[in-house]
């Protein structure tokens, strides 16, 4: 799963590296983001393609259909099983126009003590290439320049997690390759096209690695960039 991400370049860096050629639509703020502990239900740098371009913009992360009521109403779901996402009613409104991408530089997963005394070990998990990387996102976002409405918002993509990496959790965020992360909010695209990107085009777990970092990670007003130091060994595959 994701429930913690960071985000710390300049959004003109995510931009180089998602080398889309589709012109932006909206200004960007040049100074870096700088968030290392990005928690749900807070706004969260966005990529998607409008009518006049591309649009980076603050949403927030967490999105629950117009006419969802109750629990699922008033906490928004922050992931969405990539296993279901094409066939889910819930899912249904944003599968067919709220396809987006949420830049990243990587995530957290928290591994059970092995000792079983409760406390849970936090990793960061990034690409070995030390890139950005792209999570597809789907939800509802503001178009054509318009102000964020009630009810706006995303949710990330999880995949069942791959070879090593799942021995820190079962699930994975899905992550994208630039390549793909283009074609992901390419409005050309059909929904059946982007279910076999999200179904098969994800990046291998083998193109990342993880490492333990400290515990204060787990308290969402911690931000400095010490909470993605390395306390241990590095990982891969």
């Amino acid at each position: 799963m994701c429930g913690r991400f960071v985000q710390y370049r300049t959004a003109i860096d995510y931009l180089q590296a998602l080398r889309s050629e589709t012109p932006l639509a909206s200004g960007i703020d040049p100074v870096p983001i700088a968030r290392y502990n990005v928690a749900p239900h807070t706004r969260v740098l966005l990529i998607h393609a409008d009518a006049d371009g591309l649009r980076m913009e603050p949403v927030p992360w967490g999105y629950a259909p117009a006419w969802a009521q109750g629990p699922r109403a008033r906490t928004p779901a922050i992931n969405a099983r990539v296993e279901t996402l094409a066939s889910s009613r819930f899912w249904r409104e944003a599968w067919k126009s709220g396809r987006a991408l949420v830049p990243a530089d990587g995530w957290y997963e928290w591994r059970p003590d092995a000792a079983g005394k409760g406390r849970k070990q936090p990793f960061f998990l990034h690409l070995k290439s030390g890139e950005p990387l792209f999570f597809p996102a789907i939800g509802r976002f503001p178009r054509e320049g318009a102000v964020l409405r009630e009810g706006d918002g995303f949710a990330l993509i999880t995949r069942p997690s791959e070879g090593r990496m799942g021995e820190i959790h079962d699930r994975q965020p899905l992550v994208l390759g630039a390549d793909m992360a283009r074609a992901w909010i390419d409005p050309r695209r059909t929904p059946a096209q982007a279910e076999e990107i999200a179904l098969h085009r994800g990046m291998p777990s083998a193109a990342f690695e993880w490492y333990p970092v400290g515990l204060a990670v787990g308290n969402v007003r911690e931000e400095g960039n010490e909470l993605i130091r390395p306390q241990g060994t590095i990982e891969t595959e």
